[in-house]
C-alpha cells in the first residue's frame, strides 16, 4: 500500500512539473520529492520502526539503486522505445521497485527481508536480568 501511495506521489509531483521542466529534471525533482515521503511512510507502516536521523540520512542510498534503475528505465523507453515521456516513468518504476523494497529493508530494519522476523529485531531496549544463587 505505501508503495502504491509513493508511487501516486510521485506521479502527480512528475505530472505536475512536466510542462515545465524537461521531462528528466521534472522526473529527478518528483523522485526527490517523493523519497522524504516515502522514508516516513516505510519507517511507520511498512517496517514499523522508529525513524532517526541515522536511517534518515542512510535511505537515500537504496533509492541511489532505485533512481538509477528508474531512471535508466525512462531514458531507454522514452529515446529508444518511442514511450510517452508521461508514460515512461511508471513502467520504470514496476522493474525498480523489488530492489528498493529489499534495499529499504536492510536500512531502515538492518535484516535481510528473506530472513523472519525475531525477538532481536524489535526497538525496544534490552531487559537486564540478574540471576542471584543461593
Amino acid at each position: 500500500m505505501v508503495g502504491l501511495v509513493n508511487t501516486a506521489v510521485f506521479y502527480t509531483c512528475y505530472l505536475l512539473l512536466h510542462p515545465h521542466l524537461p521531462y528528466f529534471a521534472a522526473f529527478t525533482a518528483a523522485f526527490l520529492a517523493s523519497m522524504v515521503g516515502s522514508f516516513f511512510m516505510n519507517t511507520y507502516f511498512t517496517y514499523r520502526t522508529r525513524p532517526t536521523w541515522r536511517k534518515f540520512l542512510l535511505f537515500p542510498l537504496p533509492n541511489v539503486t532505485n533512481y538509477l534503475v528508474q531512471s535508466g528505465g525512462v531514458l531507454a523507453l522514452v529515446q529508444w522505445c518511442g514511450v510517452d515521456d508521461r508514460i515512461a516513468p511508471l513502467l520504470a518504476a514496476v522493474v525498480a521497485l523489488p530492489v528498493t523494497f529489499v534495499l529499504s529493508k536492510l536500512v531502515l530494519t538492518g535484516r535481510d527481508p528473506g530472513r523472519p522476523a525475531s525477538a532481536d529485531d524489535l526497538d525496544a531496549p534490552p531487559v537486564h536480568v540478574e540471576v542471584v544463587d543461593k
